[in-house]
């Protein structure tokens, strides 16, 4: 095996597959390390009862950029994206709250409350000017604070790109960095089923109460996908999340990377302040250019020499903030739930839905927290799909599989309490929380996977299991993700260079850390050839 290359990627997520794509494009002779078996990070498909497959972590698709996968050319290396159809399905006891295209959102807004469907279009229409404008900046690196001139030059093309943007919309996306989620929502909606439908996704990846400012970004960053041309959509990957990271493979893999499983990194090499290679079990490998997808702290705190960074970068990085309070489950069904909301329903189209069982954005407010202070709540706040509804490959004729994304779990548990005497309480918990809408969903139960916060860290390397590499606060957003003064993917030590989530536009299955770092990476070594 050869120990020289070109770029060395540090972890084969998908944005590690990503970054190292675009640099085997260019003809850089590029490896990809990876510590599991498989590739993918926290974007994998694995089996988890005889039989039955789902996605383990991240569990939906809407935010892949369009770019990346046309460039990778992931549908004719197997990508199918379908989509939900019915987007997000809220039992509320007797009654139900649905939202979906072709008015069905209008529609079912318009049952709750009249006024709240003549506020609706409004509220879309905030939503999606200030979506617009987000997107302006996606692919493109953050102007990086106290840089040269081409980072001068990016602030200015960015004041030109809000210069553009009418002042309502200025406005609008001023109060929704730094509002709260509660405070925006309620100010076009009163009926506490509309502000939930829209309140779940503020707190998705994120501990913290609706009622929390800076809650109302983490609600926008949740709407600037779309699945197949659809904006704002979500949908399902025929296999799983897996089937995204294996096309990804495929894509590289055809482009020249070399790819090596089970390999971790235990440090980079550094000579006279420039990286200039890793060290693993095997042996080191040199490259002229290093770059990590992993956790910033797991980069600054574990793979750097920490006498290579200055000190007050490393208390930077020691306080970044990690945590957003995610329980994780797959559970193996023999039929699917029956929703005593929905007896009389025809067909069946809200169970490919995003089921949330989370009512309103009190019962949000109350799950932090009583998490906050004791660790989890008695009632938590679940949402469920059931991707085998659009996906036969996942379970056996007849039976089905379904992803439990939890929120508002601590990390941190009261004394005298640990994670792992707790989780199968937990896990029942959550069961009974489902069964209290759909009768008879914990006798379906015949296999279960189950994911702690602490689960999440360990199995994926998720500091403090969080989701996203890192709080999606406006502290930690845009420039200043990680850090300020390096939010532009460059690292402090030539040469290396962060590729993972925890750097601009943030978590999510997007492919644009991974993208933006790659072109950066290659803007340099035009430079400095």
């Amino acid at each position: 095996m050869s120990k020289s290359f070109e770029a060395v990627i540090i972890g084969g997520g998908h944005n590690g597959l990503v970054c190292s794509y675009y640099l085997a494009r260019k003809g850089l002779k590029t490896l990809v390390l990876e510590r599991s078996a498989v590739v993918g990070g926290a974007a994998i498909t694995e089996e988890f009862h005889p039989g039955f497959r789902n996605s383990v972590a991240s569990y939906t698709v809407s935010l892949l950029n369009p770019k990346v996968i046309k460039d990778m050319g992931l549908k004719q290396h197997g990508l199918e994206i379908v989509l939900r159809k019915v987007d997000n399905f809220l039992p509320l006891g007797d009654d139900y709250m649905l939202s979906g295209r072709g008015g069905l959102t209008l529609s079912e807004i318009a049952r709750h409350s009249k006024k709240d469907a003549e506020a609706y279009p409004r509220y879309e229409k905030a939503l999606s000017d200030i979506v617009d404008c987000i997107r302006k900046f996606l692919l493109v690196a953050p102007p990086n604070a106290g840089g040269g001139l081409a980072d001068v030059l990016s602030l200015i093309r960015s004041a030109n790109i809000m210069r553009k943007t009418s002042l309502a919309t200025q406005r609008n996306l001023l109060d929704f960095f730094t509002k709260s989620a509660g405070e925006i929502l309620e100010q076009y909606f009163e009926s506490d089923a509309v502000k939930a439908l829209y309140g779940f996704d503020a707190i998705v990846g994120h501990f913290a109460s609706p009622y929390e400012p800076g809650t109302a970004y983490v609600l926008l960053h949740h709407v600037f996908g779309e699945v197949n041309g659809v904006n704002g959509a979500w949908g399902h990957a025929i296999g799983g999340m897996g089937a995204i990271t294996r096309a990804m493979q495929r894509a590289c893999e055809e482009a020249g990377v070399e790819i090596r499983t089970e390999t971790s990194v235990e440090e980079i090499l550094t000579v006279d302040g420039k990286a200039v290679g890793v060290k693993t079990a095997e042996g080191e490998i040199t490259a002229k250019i290093v770059s990590a997808s992993v956790h910033p702290k797991v980069l600054y705190q574990h793979l750097v020499d920490p006498g290579v960074l200055a000190t007050d970068f490393k208390t930077r990085i020691d306080n970044y903030k990690s945590h957003s309070g995610t329980f994780r489950m797959n559970v193996a069904l023999d039929k699917l739930p029956e929703f005593t909301s929905r007896t009389n329903a025809k067909g069946a189209d809200h169970l490919t839905a995003g089921i949330i069982i989370a009512p309103s954005l009190a019962y949000m407010d109350k799950a932090w927290t009583t998490a906050h202070a004791r660790g989890w709540s008695d009632q938590p706040i679940v949402e469920m799909l059931i991707p085998s509804t659009l996906d036969t490959t996942l379970a056996p004729e007849g039976k089905h599989v379904a992803s439990l994304f939890c929120q508002q779990f601590n990390y941190d548990l009261p004394k005298g309490m640990s994670w792992e005497s707790e989780r199968f309480k937990v896990a029942d918990q959550i069961i009974n929380t489902v069964n209290k809408h759909a009768p008879g969903f914990s006798n379906a139960v015949v296999g279960r996977q189950v994911l702690s916060p602490l689960d999440i860290e360990q199995k994926l390397g998720l500091v403090r299991g969080d989701i996203f590499h890192g709080r999606m606060s406006l502290d930690q957003l845009f420039s200043a993700r990680p850090v300020l003064g390096h939010g532009s993917y460059r690292a402090p030590i030539k040469g290396l260079y962060m590729c993972g989530s925890g750097t601009h536009p943030g978590g999510g299955v997007t492919g644009v850390p991974g993208h933006n770092a790659a072109h950066i990476i290659l803007k340099d070594r035009k430079k400095f050839r």
